[in-house]
């Protein structure tokens, strides 16, 4: 974990979820040799975590960390590619990107963390903030439903879904390296409270609990991903809900498509200049 600090001020707000994420991550990165592993990151908050982390990186517009990483794979399908982003980059700007990611089943993590709201411009509301929140966006109250970012997910074909919560670091920890180690689309939400717009630990702390791993149908994970509607009311199950086992795009790519075929970039840029 030492040789993963870096010299960059952190700029987070005390108490904010984002260090759980931090020490989370890098307990995880214990498993996994640093030249193995890239990160990629666009806007907001959560973005910054590349800033404190000793690792190949790459930081990308706002929505798109997760496309980034999805490039990266390709052009290096040994690497281990993370995306780390928040609930407006992944289920407002980039959503388009989450859903046929997942579909394509391409093999890099996705980092969600969910403070269910924009934090870094104030506190605007996301697909994800509960109904009835006031905020700079919404002063007289959200009216739309929450998105379940889990359900979407299954939706989409993604074969790794899970929760976590950045306040539970040796869970988080844990499900990230198996979601890292799965070969395929992993994508992760981590509850993370934001304490100057949204500060819900104690709601959290009082509604959260932790399921059995165990092999489950897709009707089985969205019964349990159901159970909470991301209202202000309901228990919420932290764990993985579903996980299964498929080749993944990069797989098939170099199998069906690019096989042994040498590739000269330099023919491939004069081609498009």
């Amino acid at each position: 974990m030492e040789n993963l600090q870096t010299k960059a001020i952190n700029t987070w707000c005390p108490g904010c979820g984002n260090f759980g994420v931090l020490a989370a991550f890098k307990k995880a990165m214990e498993s996994y040799n640093k030249e193995d592993v890239v990160i990629v990151s666009d806007i907001g908050c959560s973005s910054k975590i590349i800033d404190y982390l000793n690792l190949s990186s790459f930081d990308s517009l706002h929505g798109r960390s997760i496309s980034t990483a999805s490039g990266i794979k390709l052009g290096n399908p040994n690497l281990k590619v993370i995306a780390f982003i928040g609930d407006g980059g992944a289920l407002n700007e980039g959503i388009s990107h989450l859903i046929h990611l997942a579909k394509r089943n391409s093999d890099i993590t996705v980092l969600m963390h969910d403070n269910r709201l924009f934090a870094l411009t104030t506190g605007q509301f996301t697909a994800v903030s509960p109904k009835g929140l006031k905020t700079r966006s919404t002063p007289e109250g959200l009216v739309e439903d929450p998105l379940n970012p889990l359900e979407l997910m299954l939706d989409s074909n993604a074969t790794f879904i899970a929760r976590s919560y950045s306040s539970k670091i040796d869970h988080l920890a844990l499900i990230i390296k198996k979601a890292i180690d799965h070969e395929g689309f992993s994508f992760i939400e981590v509850l993370q409270p934001c304490i100057s717009f949204m500060d819900n630990f104690k709601f959290y702390n009082e509604k959260i609990y932790e399921i059995e791993e165990e092999k489950r149908t897709k009707q089985q994970a969205r019964k349990l991903i159901e159970e909470w509607k991301y209202a202000e009311v309901g228990n919420i199950p932290l764990g993985v809900f579903y996980s299964e086992v498929k080749d993944s795009y990069e797989k098939i790519m170099n199998r069906e498509i690019i096989k042994d075929k040498a590739v000269n970039i330099e023919k491939c840029l004069e081609a498009h200049l």
